[in-house]
């Protein structure tokens, strides 16, 4: 077997080794988990002597959590605390947006060599980026990285924040929706009459303002014909081609919703319609994807004035029935 042995500052590394009989390269060495405990680690398959030692240098820093780790490393420690915390859904968006919009920037970086002229640089190139993202997004993406640099301070000694420095960029709140009239929403309807599913779907969203997440929850137990009033429990998401459920976002999301006449009826003829429909089974089985290419044909099919781009679109709860 061939060995190398190499340094970084006071972490001394162990050997990189070659089996010769399959020509791969492996990792071996020894560590102290966070029990206190000295273990022994084995990685085989490096295609080179460069990925093993890679291989020991991310798994060493990742144990011992100082304020040199990279960026890279801190991400992968962070998303594991946090796969205990959040629900997946909220789990999922900010691995998307770490990944999508932060780790490219620093991820090779040492977490204490980031400094606020580092963050203003990334913050230009997201304000100017061909994406044209919004001003809400803008403030997400820069939320979640100076969420991970405070957690790195939090728990793992790192001595500053330099996005408190560098200044956030987007807004929280997004400029005021331009609801549809009834009309508009009559002349829209009528654009996905032809699919009773559709219909049916956007019925519901428009005379009620529930989410689509929650439409999409729906099942025959959560609707109350006689009493005329639609439960809200759950919310929807497709993650990783598997049906998601999961609670409202907030306490108050789980309420009851009175629902007028018509709608009941229409509510009735649609669950008739779908034969032997079990009382715990998905009312609406699609999805967002769907419900916005239907609301785009709707649309288009009748020219409404409204931005027709789901993202902003929104259904307003009328009152007066």
């Amino acid at each position: 077997m061939i060995a190398q042995q190499f340094y970084k500052k006071e972490m001394i590394f162990m050997p990189a080794y070659k089996d010769e009989k399959t020509g791969k390269w492996f990792a071996k060495f020894y560590y102290t988990n966070w029990q206190g405990i000295k273990k022994q680690k084995w990685k085989r398959g490096f295609a080179t002597k460069k990925e093993a030692l890679g291989f020991e240098r991310d798994f060493l820093e990742q144990q011992s959590a100082n304020p040199d780790m990279t960026f890279q490393n801190l991400y992968e420690i962070y998303m594991e605390d946090m796969a205990a915390r959040l629900k997946q859904s909220t789990l999922l968006t900010k691995k998307t947006v770490l990944q999508t919009h932060i780790l490219p920037f620093f991820g090779s970086k040492p977490i204490n060599e980031i400094k606020a002229s580092d963050v203003r640089r990334w913050q230009a190139k997201l304000m100017s980026s061909p994406n044209n993202y919004s001003q809400t997004y803008l403030k997400k993406i820069n939320t979640e990285l100076n969420s991970i640099i405070n957690y790195a301070k939090r728990f793992y000694d790192l001595n500053t924040n330099p996005c408190g420095k560098a200044g956030t960029i987007g807004k929280a709140k997004a400029e005021e929706m331009d609801y549809w009239t009834y009309d508009e929403y009559i002349a829209f309807r009528e654009g996905v009459k032809d699919k009773p599913l559709s219909y049916i779907c956007f019925e519901v969203l428009y005379w009620t303002g529930m989410r689509e997440g929650e439409l999409l929850a729906l099942s025959p137990a959560d609707i109350d014909l006689d009493n005329k009033i639609i439960s809200i429990n759950r919310t929807y998401q497709r993650i990783g081609g598997k049906d998601v459920f999961t609670s409202p976002k907030t306490r108050k999301s789980k309420r009851k919703i009175p629902i007028p006449d018509f709608l009941c009826q229409e509510l009735s003829d649609y669950i008739q319609s779908r034969y032997m429909l079990d009382a715990d089974e998905r009312l609406f089985p699609v999805t967002k994807s769907y419900l916005s290419h239907e609301m785009l044909r709707g649309c288009k099919k009748h020219r409404c004035k409204k931005d027709t781009n789901p993202r902003y679109q929104a259904f307003a709860r009328q009152l007066t029935y």
